[in-house]
């Protein structure tokens, strides 16, 4: 199995789609409301918090069932789901959120 079949598996793409969603309500709501601290977090820090914790139970069951089989695609997989979840994360700790 190369990378290329690796990513196509459910348990490869959905925690990158989840780090993009992630990503992508970070980037709406500075452009929305600023990075101003505001004394309530508000929906859009719960939706980013739901969707990173989410993660991590895909992340493990995924890693679980195809290291085994496929270590060099799954680590390089894992890799990948990494780097998102910190470009996820990287605007929060940046703006101090």
């Amino acid at each position: 199995m190369d990378f290329t079949s690796m990513i196509k598996k459910p348990g490869a793409f959905l925690p990158l789609v989840m780090s993009f969603a992630a990503l992508a309500t970070v980037i709406i709501h500075i452009i929305l409301f600023g990075v101003a601290r505001q004394a309530d977090e508000g929906v859009s820090a719960h939706i980013f918090q739901l969707l990173i914790v989410a993660e991590v139970p895909v992340v493990v069951f995924f890693t679980i069932k195809w290291l085994p089989k496929f270590p060099r695609q799954t680590l390089e997989t894992l890799a990948l789901q990494i780097l998102a979840v910190l470009a996820a994360l990287a605007p929060v700790f940046y703006f101090h959120f």
